[in-house]
């Protein structure tokens, strides 16, 4: 499964640094293949996935990303469901091994 995963990194990291007109740019340098363990798990990675671009800036609440799911799930469960959620699996800590636990 990694070698395919790394086939596929490359092919869409030259094809994306081709369409920017950019080389060598690395793309896929930090990603790593993580399988959901359990509810816990998969709802504190909901949570991590939908704060990321606050995280780095990008944008002052998860409600501000255009691209997030965050906005379906606000639709479908509703803004307490999310609150919920966040209080019930907070990513307590953002570094290296985050979802250990």
């Amino acid at each position: 499964m990694a070698k395919l995963f790394r086939s596929l990194h490359g092919v869409t990291s030259r094809q994306w640094n081709l369409e920017d007109n950019v080389t060598k740019r690395k793309i896929w340098y930090s990603w790593s293949d993580r399988a959901i363990r359990s509810e816990k798990h998969y709802y504190t990675t909901l949570n991590y996935i939908h704060y990321n671009p606050v995280k780095h800036g990008l944008v002052k609440s998860p409600y501000d990303w255009v691209e997030s799911s965050v906005h379906w799930y606000l639709q479908v469960n509703g803004r307490e469901w999310l609150r919920d959620c966040w209080v019930k699996h907070p990513v307590r800590d953002y570094g290296r091994d985050w979802d250990n636990s």
